[in-house]
């Protein structure tokens, strides 16, 4: 399958494309959905190897943490995955790393609101991370 989309790019960078149209064909095919996986799923998809389990659920958990955004500035910045992919499994960003985050995200005229990266959210919370976007901004010029 020649399709390509960020969970594709997603278990690339974690060395486990081999995964990626098994992922699609069982509908995981947005970073939203796959926060949802678990053991089962990964029975399901096909994913026997203990090791890739452990690393595919650990970055599963850091997903949740962190969001898509976090594996969307990962992919587009080549010195964030130079030396070592486990970097889409570890600790949060800090704040500085959101704020360059949330300009990229901007300059690339990227909505993580809209699809592929996230299902559809309310209005409220829209506003809030609107807010949540401005504070960070706000943060970066004080």
């Amino acid at each position: 399958m020649a399709v390509s989309n960020i969970v594709c790019e997603w278990l690339r960078a974690l060395g486990l494309a081999q995964y990626a149209e098994s992922f699609l064909d069982n509908g995981y095919d947005d970073l939203e959905i796959c926060k949802q996986v678990g053991d089962p799923d990964l029975d399901a998809i096909g994913v026997d190897n203990p090791a890739h389990r452990h690393k595919l659920l650990k970055s599963i958990r850091s997903l949740r943490e962190k969001g898509a955004a976090s594996v969307y500035f990962m992919l587009n910045d080549p010195n964030s995955l130079s030396g070592s992919m486990e970097i889409l499994c570890e600790t949060p960003p800090s704040n500085e790393l959101e704020m360059v985050l949330a300009e990229q995200l901007e300059t690339d005229g990227v909505r993580l609101t809209a699809h592929p990266y996230s299902t559809p959210v309310s209005s409220k919370q829209r506003e809030e991370t609107k807010n949540f976007i401005s504070a960070i901004k706000s943060k970066r010029f004080v």
